[in-house]
Order: C-alpha cells, then structure tokens, then sequence
C-alpha cells in the first residue's frame, strides 16, 4: 500500500498547480470518505490514479474512472508518468467508432454552438432571436402543461427561419410535437426520456454531464453534443457536485473534443474568455444575459469576448 500511496503522492504534486483540486469535505462516521476497492482493480497503477483523484476532491465516481484511466495509460504508453495527465479516449473506454459509423447517434448540430442563451420564458427567446443569439434553451419550469406547450409552441415560432437554434430543456415529448431543432436533458432524466422517440423524430439531443463518469455514460448514447460544469458556483440550480473550475473543464475538453461541447454554470463577461479558451465551442449564460441593462448589447459583448 505505501508504493500506492507514493505514486498517487506523486501524481498530486505533479499537477497541483492546473487547477485540478477541489477542497475536500470533512470526513466523519456520518459522512465516510469514498473507498478503493482493492480487489477490483487491474493493478495498483489504478489504484494509485484512483487514491490521487480522491485527494485532489474528485467524487467516488469520478475517481474510479480516473484509476481506470491511468491504468489504461500506463499501459499503452509502456509506463507510468506523473507528468500526464488521462485524456484521451480510448483511456476511459469511449465509444471506439465514430458518430458516422453509430446507428444510435443522435442529428449532428454544428461544432461550435457559439454564445447559448439558457432563457427562461418564450418572450425572452424572442428577444434572442431579434439578438441573432446563434443558441437558445427555453428553461420553463411548470407544472401545467397546457402552459408548458404554449411557451414550446411560441419558442418554435420565435426561432423558424431564423439564425437562432432552439434546444428545450426537459420537456422532450413536448419538443417532438412542436417540432423544435432539439431537446437538453439532464443525467437524471435519460433514464425516462424516450430517446429513440428523440431521435426518430429528428431531434438533437444536449446531455449535462458534471464530471468523468457522467461524460463516459453521456458517450453511451452518442448525443449531439455534451454541456459541461457547473465550471463556477451558481444560485440558479441546486448543483450535486461542486464547481468544477477552469482546470477540470480544460481537461474535460481534451477527452471530448470529437464532440461539440458547452460549458455551463456561473459564467459571466469576466470568466467567459477563460472559458472559451478551453476549446469548448460555446459557452451557455444566463445572468449575463437575463439580467443585464440592455440584453442585446450583452449579447453582442459577450460574442466578442468569446471571439477574443
């Protein structure tokens, strides 16, 4: 266990300055820190990556792929470097073809999705469209579903023969009836979406993922593209996992590239330059948008920081 110990010790200290750590919770009998399985494990390169990822804040989850990962590592590349880092694909076991040769996969969308607005009502989706926002999300939250339909309906309306692409959150059998280009859903609700109804329908589909394991589960279903974060702490959604942080998502952006990809949570005029440097092809606002004295001016800035 000591050689373990000495090599996850290693891998933390070799990349202790890219922004990797998230400040680890205290532990109690209440709250037990995330365990190894000793015998599960292909060998102790695994579990050192494994030990490495919990010190550094990475949840359970995410820090057994990581052992995996630079299990896998290890041994394609002949040997175990501290200096690297895990992040390409055939190191967490990614789907091996690509989206051409996948029956399952999902209608393209373009690459770069550019500034995405996450909106709250159809009346604001509207005001994108005359913004030439080049991505909108209607994010309505109702119980009733005849309103949930008229805000779909009118979204749809807003967007046709526009430059605005239109994905909505959730309510994905509404979507398929409006007709709208795509659907956003959640890691929660993959498991009771119809997604061969989704996809049948011509729909693109937007998964939210929030760490390692939930992007390697997101590749299961080859979805159009992948949102990632929350890259900073934010108020509007109660989050499960902590802000992942500038350095994660870089990372993150290496592993899916051969995706488009969408960073998500507590961006604003001041992050989004970062942010756009990572290689994601755009990056989702809300607050920067919603809340700002002249929303179409915002927009315009904002492209231009992400451009910059």
């Amino acid at each position: 266990m000591s050689l373990i110990r000495d090599l996850a010790d290693q891998i933390v200290a070799a990349h202790r300055n890219e922004d990797l750590d998230i400040l680890l919770p205290q532990f109690s009998a209440q709250h037990p820190p995330p365990r190894i399985d000793n015998e599960a494990a292909a060998d102790h390169y695994e579990l050192a990556g494994a030990l490495a990822a919990i010190n550094m804040g990475f949840i359970e989850s995410d820090a057994k792929v990581l052992g995996k990962a630079w299990s896998r590592m290890a041994v394609r590349d002949g040997g175990f470097n501290v200096q690297k880092w895990p992040n390409r694909p055939e190191y967490f076991d990614l789907l091996p073809w690509t989206r051409n040769m996948n029956p399952n996969a999902f209608p393209e969308c373009p690459k770069r999705l550019g500034l995405y607005g996450v909106m709250p009502d159809a009346d604001w989706v509207k005001r994108m469209v005359d913004a030439e926002l080049p991505t909108v999300q209607l994010r309505f939250k109702s119980d009733d579903v005849s309103k949930i339909r008229k805000q779909i309906k009118e979204s749809v309306a807003a967007t046709k023969d526009s430059k605005t692409l239109l994905f909505i959150n959730d309510y994905w059998d509404e979507a398929i009836d409006a007709g709208a280009y795509g659907v956003h859903l959640g890691q929660e609700d993959v498991e009771t979406a119809d997604l061969d109804a989704i996809r049948d329908a011509g729909l693109r589909l937007g998964l939210s993922t929030h760490g390692y394991a939930e992007m390697v589960y997101a590749d299961r279903f080859c979805p159009s593209y992948i949102a990632m974060g929350a890259v900073f702490p934010t108020n509007l959604k109660k989050m499960q996992t902590a802000p992942q942080g500038l350095g994660r998502l870089y990372q993150y952006t290496k592993l899916m590239s051969h995706y488009p990809l969408v960073a998500i949570g507590g961006i604003d005029q001041d992050s989004i330059r970062a942010v756009a440097k990572s290689g994601v092809g755009s990056v989702a606002v809300v607050r920067a948008i919603i809340q700002a004295k002249d929303p179409k001016a915002a927009v315009k800035h904002l492209q231009k920081l992400m451009q910059a």
